[in-house]
């Protein structure tokens, strides 16, 4: 195998582990609703991932504060997209629709709007394995939210979670565009930092809404280990293997593998929410599987 193909294959690891964390965020996201307001626990999360990282990230800011000086612009859409708004939403979902659907929905279309956006922007190409996979990926979603019986798909509707679900997907396409467009000059260390910073500072006012509007965060030793994981796995450590998969595999196809999301988080809620996981599970988990391994065939054969 070439370098090339090994390096990329090393993306498909990365973009798969990074899958496997964050989708214990949709699990957090919906059995903490009577413990903490959606600003504060994206507050929370993001002031922790920032301080996680910089004491490894500091120097690498410095050495590069005139170029990161020169793109401050791109830093903040960045980390408006991929850091305030992205997940402070699918927290917001969370108290409106179940975890699955907030996975199922989310990870529908946040693929296919990545793509157009990579292809429009970035001048990815969409060959026709791509596309077929991108469509055996959706139908396999499909089949869950049918609940294997497609003609469900007719009466299905948007509950108010879902449509900020939505949003959340857009969100995170519009992060993996941007991500793609990183200026080589920056380490991927000092870009995750800072737009984790910046992201939380644009967190800022929500979270003091939430201070006086919202119900008071319910504190305990769970909680704490809860925003650990959120800030360190969830964010730090899954953000800089989801970053370094988008380089090496590129926006598009990095992006087809948070369908995922659903499966791995359809186990974790059977497990721990104690919801079901039937032959529906089981059939929608293996069309995303054939649908990701036709959008990467080229990839495999080399």
């Amino acid at each position: 195998m070439s370098t090339s193909g090994k390096s990329q294959l090393a993306g498909v690891g990365l973009a798969l582990a990074a899958t496997i964390i964050w989708s214990g965020n949709f699990i957090i996201a919906r059995a903490v609703i009577h413990t903490v307001p959606p600003f504060s626990l994206s507050f929370f999360r993001w002031l922790c991932a920032a301080l996680a990282i910089l004491p490894f990230s500091f120097r690498k800011i410095y050495e590069e504060r005139q170029v990161l000086c020169q793109h401050r612009k791109y830093l903040f859409w960045t980390a408006l997209s991929g850091i305030t708004l992205f997940n402070t939403f699918i927290y917001i979902g969370g108290h409106y629709t179940t975890a699955i659907n907030l996975a199922l929905i989310g990870t529908t279309s946040s693929p296919i709007i990545a793509i157009i956006l990579a292809r429009v922007f970035l001048k990815e190409p969409v060959g026709w394995l791509k596309s077929a996979g991108v469509l055996v990926c959706i139908s396999g979603v499909l089949f869950f939210l049918s609940g294997g019986k497609w003609e469900n798909l007719a009466n299905f509707h948007f509950g108010t979670g879902d449509k900020w679900v939505l949003l959340a997907a857009a969100c995170f396409a519009i992060y993996n565009v941007f991500t793609r467009r990183k200026p080589a000059a920056i380490s991927g260390m000092s870009f995750l930092s800072v737009i984790f910073s910046l992201g939380t500072v644009l967190l800022l006012p929500f979270y003091i809404w939430d201070i006086v509007y919202a119900f008071p965060v319910k504190w305990s030793a769970d909680f704490v280990y809860i925003i650990l994981f959120l800030g360190i796995g969830s964010s730090v450590v899954a953000y800089l293997m989801w970053n370094e998969a988008i380089r090496r595999l590129g926006a598009g196809r990095t992006a087809i593998f948070g369908n995922l999301l659903p499966i791995f988080s359809s186990i974790e809620a059977a497990l721990i929410l104690r919801e079901s996981f039937t032959w529906v599970h089981v059939g929608g988990m293996l069309l995303v599987f054939t649908g990701i391994l036709l959008a990467n065939w080229k990839l495999f054969r080399k």
